[in-house]
């Protein structure tokens, strides 16, 4: 999390209006030193935890069709490359971000030399464009100019595209809060349109004998839902914050549990339909989890790279997308519960019934380097309040443990 600072490239502090000098390679270099090396090694130890099991699905457990299992396989080799793409590319936007004075001080290290630090901001972007590629190039391998998928496809790219757009916007202009609840409904509209699946729900039995019907369609009213779901995901990911590394880990934890859900899904069903929705979900969240693997590798504590509203936005709406495409709608928001408590422990402050500041951070004290937790409504503070202090690093991989242990 950053309290964000917006610098002018071209003026200068105070009341002088003299040009100044033209800053020579070294100047520049000494101004915005170069970010810190990406932590790969917490990266590596992830994709041999998280390979394994997925693998063993995808090969041994499950006998998965030989086409569809080469097109995600494709699928994994653009996502790879992404990547390392992502990768090299992080350090080169950190620079030119810097120049345009999109940076920030990280709060939960003032007082202390990291919190002067300037830490640049919205890297998102480069996660949101490089997926957006391989997502085009995938097309290639494996849609036909008249297969059924390709305009759902293209409109679930539209919807992300449309929030990496605003979520972007949102970081340079800093939008309020109101706004942003808006946003997230716009960038829907494209999936809306094209929808072109169920929208039934299966009634429980207990209530069947109440509602006269074992089947409800819900038409219009279902529509509303998923317009409704896609507002949550995508701020829910950008209220769960305030950590180094947090919104992306939280990210990858999702992300991961949703391609394992999908693999079991499709290797219980023998509906073609069927597991073409769920392959649709991989298609997409295959990509999301690479990159965002190479984002965390630079935003795990000490951050070198803060992710801005550009990710949380992308991130909160591709997983919208996919719930809502892959036909789980339902099934996403469990693998999203922490984010749920979060929103309903946010919600007074939100709402305008109790107070809210602009950063609703923990407090941290530079003698201890511990957190300590406030009275304001977030998963963050509650957990601290209840466990006690901790140090940035400990608290955010508490918050993961918690992550994971709801997906399982």
């Amino acid at each position: 999390m950053a309290a964000r600072k917006r610098t002018s490239a071209t003026t200068a502090a105070g009341t002088d209006t003299k040009p100044s000098p033209p800053q020579t390679q070294e100047t520049n270099t000494q101004i915005d030193p170069p970010i810190s090396p990406p932590k790969k090694g917490i990266i590596l130890k992830f994709c041999i935890f998280f390979s394994i099991p997925y693998f063993y699905l995808l090969y041994q457990h499950y006998k998965i069709e030989e086409d569809l299992k080469r097109s995600i396989l494709v699928n994994a080799a653009l996502s790879v490359a992404g990547f390392f793409v992502t990768l090299r590319m992080i350090p080169v936007a950190s620079r030119y971000v810097l120049k345009r004075g999109l940076f920030g001080f990280d709060i939960n290290k003032k007082g202390t030399h990291e919190g002067t630090v300037k830490v640049p901001e919205s890297l998102g972007i480069v996660v949101g464009i490089v997926f957006l590629v391989l997502a085009i190039l995938f097309q290639y391998f494996n849609f036909t100019a008249d297969s059924n998928w390709l305009v759902e496809y293209n409109a679930a790219l539209a919807s992300i595209c449309f929030m990496i757009l605003l979520g972007f916007v949102d970081d340079v202009l800093d939008v309020p809060w109101r706004v942003k609840l808006i946003l997230p409904s716009i960038a829907a509209l494209p999936l809306l349109m094209a929808y072109a699946g169920n929208t039934t729900i299966i009634i429980p039995k207990p209530l069947v004998s109440y509602v006269g019907q074992e089947v409800l369609d819900l038409g219009w009213v279902y529509k509303l839902y998923m317009g409704l779901l896609a507002v949550f995901c995508t701020n829910s990911i950008n209220i769960h914050a305030g950590l180094n590394g947090l919104e992306v880990g939280q990210t990858v934890v999702i992300a991961s549990a949703i391609l394992i859900h999908n693999l079991m899904q499709i290797g219980a069903s023998s509906d073609p339909e069927y597991k073409q929705a769920h392959a649709f979900s991989i298609y997409l969240v295959q990509p999301l989890l690479a990159t965002s693997l190479a984002l965390l590798s630079y935003n795990w504590y000490p951050s070198s790279v803060f992710v801005g509203d550009t990710y949380t936005y992308f991130a909160g709406m591709t997983m919208a997308v996919v719930g809502i495409l892959g036909h789980y709608s339902e099934t996403l928001l469990i693998f999203f519960l922490p984010q749920v408590l979060n929103f309903l422990l946010s919600l007074p402050q939100l709402s305008g019934y109790v107070k809210c500041p602009r950063h609703r951070l923990p407090r941290f004290n530079p003698e201890t380097g511990l957190l300590t937790g406030t009275r304001d409504g977030t998963l963050v503070n509650f957990y601290l309040r209840i466990f006690g202090p901790k140090s940035e690093k400990l608290l955010c991989i508490h918050l993961l443990l918690v992550q994971v242990d709801q997906e399982g």
